[in-house]
């Protein structure tokens, strides 16, 4: 085991990194703390960088086959119902960015990450393995799980989340805790309101709220996500959620909006939660991926993104340092420590836009209303415009 890279996390982040070690010729041990494969969470929503990565990690066509391309992104002031923005993603929007907007369901790309990973005869997966001490030495790595067992490898890569393991061994950080309370449904197409089953990705803006809504496999389903600022000092979690507490916070919206809070049988609450950018990921031959390295709130729909990027720059680097673990981290860090830190104040900076009141959300609403699709292209293009080509630092 000592010529493997040991993986902890099995979600997007750690699948997508086992692939592109696979695809370098390296072998991984994928250490996952569930006792069954797979991914919680509902709907999320797929830039065209996304896309980029899964080609890089030979699982384009999968997820392809799974997503719904959208016509348009689309937001809507929740207050009175009007239109704030819309912004067309067909053709000349893939012309832009090389790659589509879509949305998809989460368990769906995990599905198509972990059909890449079974295809690899590099890549070993183990459920049922929580981390609890990691050995981090000049010469390789050893990390022990809950039963004594203990694991070796050449590197290790943390792709554990928000609360990682790895990371708190690292660095020794704490969470940021934000205050904003995620609830998240599936509800069927058939008793989603036909006025609003639209081709896009629908965010309703409102004063400290906010609802996003789009559809799911085929259009079967519908995604539907709801975001309040909590009036209570909140610990970074998920529970079951309350529909007496959903509605206590969207009194100020318009009824067309608000009636989609009566439709969930059920609901899941995520008290949200990201971290401060830091500097440094990379301890000798351990580094961190996706969320475990930058966290991030929902606001800009590019967590999943940013973990995938991650994966393929990490695979990048070890590639151009031909397998020099500790050099190949410490590009891998240079090359992604300002695009991330970047998106997580940005993401920040947009949900205040989202949930603004008063004379702000007139100022939002004026300067977006007006504007032109390739100006929100431009607007953009830092984002979207991400290619592996170009994917490393000097």
């Amino acid at each position: 085991m000592s010529d493997r890279i040991l993986i902890v996390g099995g979600g997007i982040g750690g699948l997508a990194a086992a692939l592109a070690l696979s695809r370098r010729g390296l072998r991984a041990t994928v250490l996952e703390q569930a006792e069954h494969i797979g991914e919680i969470g509902a709907g999320i929503q797929l830039g065209p960088n996304a896309f980029a990565a899964f080609d890089a990690l030979g699982v384009g066509e999968r997820a392809r086959a799974r997503a719904v391309f959208t016509d348009r992104m689309v937001m809507m002031d929740a207050v009175d119902g009007s239109e704030v923005a819309s912004v067309p993603v067909g053709e000349a929007f893939r012309k832009r960015f090389g790659n589509p907007y879509a949305v998809i369901h989460r368990a769906d790309v995990h599905q198509s990450l972990l059909e890449g990973v079974r295809e690899s005869d590099r890549i070993d997966f183990r459920t049922s393995t929580r981390i609890v001490a990691i050995d981090n030495r000049a010469d390789g790595v050893t990390v022990r799980d809950q039963r004594g067992n203990a694991f070796q490898g050449a590197a290790l890569i943390g792709c554990d989340g928000v609360r990682s393991v790895v990371r708190q061994h690292l660095v020794g950080d704490d969470v940021r805790v934000s205050g904003h309370v995620v609830y998240r449904a599936v509800v069927d197409a058939e008793d989603f309101p036909e006025d609003l089953r639209w081709n896009a990705p629908a965010i309703w803006v409102g004063p400290n709220c906010h609802l996003v809504h789009y559809p799911l496999r085929g259009g079967e389903q519908y995604n539907l996500v709801v975001t309040f600022h909590s009036r209570q000092k909140e610990t970074w979690g998920v529970t079951d959620g309350s529909p007496e507490e959903v509605n206590a916070y969207f009194d100020g919206i318009c009824d067309r909006p608000r009636r989609l809070l009566k439709l969930p049988r059920s609901w899941k609450r995520w008290a949200t939660a990201d971290r401060e950018p830091i500097e440094r990921w990379s301890h000798g031959r351990a580094t961190l991926l996706g969320d475990a390295a930058h966290p991030l709130l929902q606001y800009l729909a590019q967590g999943a993104c940013m973990a995938l990027e991650d994966a393929v720059t990490l695979g990048e680097a070890l590639r151009a340092q031909k397998g020099d673990f500790v050099t190949a981290f410490g590009r891998y860090e240079r090359s992604r420590v300002t695009r991330t830190a970047r998106v997580v104040l940005s993401t920040r900076e947009m949900g205040r836009i989202y949930h603004a009141k008063g004379v702000e959300r007139l100022v939002r609403n004026d300067l977006w209303k007006s504007r032109t699709p390739e100006r929100f292209y431009d607007a953009l293009e830092w984002l979207y415009g991400w290619q592996v080509e170009t994917c490393l630092a000097d």
